[in-house]
């Protein structure tokens, strides 16, 4: 097993390491063990949390499968934030950073115990951009699991999901739903585990990774409370053997091909707008060039196929009834819109995958075929302007319509913001601009899903428009603009705005131009200061002074800043 375990050997077939093996033979393994590879299973599961109340399960789970391939499983943890419950309070500004301490924590315990092989146990949105840039880093063979899916919730016979939930707020202070209502609304919309279950962050980031070649086949589709997710625990650990037999390492995946995959599955399915940072964030992990203009070029290449929520009818559950991400990826490679030629976790290449496995069922209506597609192009835009020289990033699945002209309406606060709102203060035409929310105004650059929620359930979706320099959950929908670069907190356009300023956003022209003249932004620019970071200390001040743009992905360490 000598070439199996090249890592794990520096402490367990080195007699200078008497300490290490007496410390290993502590924990049971025998002499015989010691020369097995060890692997080490990183599971995100914690009780307070429905898209990972379920993982530690899932990892003594594959910790048997691993143990059957005469391997050593050892499983160890990170942490994790719920976005959901966090969501609209200052919590939610540990969400983002919560990505790069997974990453750090993931990295430094494999690295630290010299493990020979890693697999990931991820279930919320950050759990999985987490997980892969820290495999990218170690470059050690591993993979990653996804919890899975949560089921629908049900409400009045008619299916519902978290997103119900935010906007009931929003219905109830318009007086459009009863107190009762709300109570049944918020009760049943999340029956059990599984991450949230339309094409919202964590099964976009599942799906890509899916796409990227960094799980098995249908990881991102079983959902979390079914036999074919406890099923495929079970297929882990012959899969980590073949990786640790064949030596294949996560950088040899995850390739510049295997992100345009990624890409376009993204565009494909309608996925959320934050990808734009996880994505950019994994491929600087596995030093691998990508930038906005390349989720703009696959958008633009790409059609919009998936009739899934925010915007459409379906979650992942119907998905994965409907064939799941393999039948989509089929499509897609039998349209000219994959690569197949990129290597996988299975030891072989996408194409050999799909090959085997069957196609959408041909009576589905989750993904439209490409002949009819939902829209042409991609619903993911770049926008640049006086607003946003960096980029800015919407999502416009058509429905939304293209253009939206209007005036500002400014909150420094998401807090008065949604005073605003609930207060019935906001009027149609009305642009909200959200700033100092960015990576370093939040700090931790905080999602908006309240205030868009609250929008939409006040009858106002389509009517206004809401840009920040934070970000969107990827159950947000409606006419918005988030990861405003420069933010406000740096001097960028959007700390200058000021109420009843003309804004327009041009998804044709992928433009976000505020109409004030050079001159008056010169004279504003002039008088402006900026505020004091929200936070003086702890993970959050180190955040702010660590972190890149969102153009950038957000990240915090040294080499993808390109400061060292």
């Amino acid at each position: 097993m000598s070439t199996l375990n090249k890592y794990s050997r520096q402490v367990t077939q080195n007699s200078r390491q008497g300490g290490a093996r007496a410390m290993l033979h502590a924990i049971g393994l025998t002499e015989d063990d010691l020369a097995k590879p060890q692997i080490g299973i990183v599971s995100m599961g914690w009780e307070g949390n429905p898209c990972n109340m379920h993982l530690n399960g899932l990892a003594a789970d594959i910790k048997q499968s691993v143990q059957a391939q005469e391997l050593i499983g050892l499983i160890y943890h990170t942490i994790g934030v719920s976005d959901g419950i966090s969501m609209g309070s200052s919590g939610m500004r540990f969400s983002l950073p919560s990505r790069d301490i997974i990453a750090e924590s993931i990295e430094t315990v494999a690295s630290a115990q010299w493990y020979d092989g890693v697999i990931a146990v991820a279930g919320c949105d950050k759990n999985m951009p987490g997980s892969i840039m820290a495999l990218a880093r170690l470059n050690r063979p591993g993979l990653m699991v996804y919890g899975g899916t949560i089921k629908p919730g049900c409400w009045q016979g008619r299916n519902i999901d978290i997103v119900m939930a935010f906007e009931a707020a929003g219905q109830r202070a318009a007086g459009r739903i009863t107190d009762e209502d709300f109570r049944d609304i918020v009760r049943n919309a999340c029956p059990g585990a599984g991450a949230c279950g339309g094409m919202y962050t964590a099964n976009t980031m599942a799906s890509a990774i899916e796409a990227l070649g960094m799980t098995l086949p249908y990881d991102s589709s079983y959902p979390a409370v079914s036999d074919e997710k406890r099923d495929e625990t079970q297929a882990i650990g012959p899969a980590m053997y073949r990786l640790l037999e064949k030596d294949i390492k996560p950088r040899d995946i995850l390739t510049r091909e295997a992100f345009e995959n990624a890409l376009r599955l993204i565009v494909v399915l309608g996925g959320s707008t934050n990808a734009t940072l996880h994505i950019t964030a994994m491929a600087k992990a596995a030093q691998v060039p990508l930038s906005l203009d390349d989720f703009q070029r696959a958008s633009d290449t790409t059609p919009l196929l998936g009739d899934l929520k925010p915007s459409g009818r379906f979650v992942m559950e119907d998905l994965f009834l409907a064939g799941g991400v393999p039948g989509v990826m089929k499509l897609m490679l039998a349209n000219g819109l994959l690569e197949g030629d990129c290597l996988t976790v299975t030891g072989r290449t996408i194409a050999e995958n799909l090959a085997h496995l069957p196609a959408l069922d041909a009576n589905q209506e989750v993904i439209r075929p490409p002949d009819d597609p939902i829209k042409s192009t991609g619903h993911l835009q770049v926008l640049y302007g006086n607003l946003a020289s960096e980029g800015g990033i919407a999502k416009i699945t058509g429905k939304e319509g293209e253009r939206f002209d209007g005036h500002a309406r400014v909150f420094d606060t998401e807090e008065e913001a949604m005073e605003a709102i609930l207060g019935g203060h906001i009027r149609e035409g009305d642009v909200l601009v959200l700033r100092y929310c960015g990576p370093r105004g939040g700090p931790g650059m905080p999602e908006m899903l309240r205030p868009t929620g609250a929008i939409v359930g006040a009858g106002l979706g389509g009517k206004v428009a809401l840009i920040t320099d934070g970000r969107f959950s990827g159950a947000t929908h409606g006419f918005v603009v988030g990861h405003i670069t420069p933010e406000a907190q740096t001097g960028g356009t959007i700390a200058l705005v000021e109420d009843n300023d003309p804004i327009t956003i041009d998804a044709a022209s992928n433009a976000l131009t505020l109409g004030v003249d050079d001159a008056t932004l010169a004279r504003r620019r002039a008088d402006w200061r900026p505020p004091p970071l929200k936070a003086s200390r702890g993970v959050l001040y180190r955040y702010a002074h660590t972190v890149s743009s969102a153009s950038e992905g957000c990240v915090t360490d040294v080499f993808s800043n390109g400061s060292g």
